[in-house]
């Protein structure tokens, strides 16, 4: 039961991130944050 869990959370994850990367504006959005992330946490 538990590998099923885990299977279905990552697919679940996977088509997230697959919709939202399929769009330019939701693409540079994430990567933008991913970048403030960085940065805030060398800081």
């Amino acid at each position: 039961m538990k590998n099923n869990k885990t299977m279905m959370t990552t697919l679940a994850l996977g088509a997230g991130a697959a919709y939202l990367l399929r769009n330019e504006k939701s693409r540079t959005k994430l990567m933008n944050q991913f970048k403030g992330m960085g940065t805030k946490s060398k800081n």
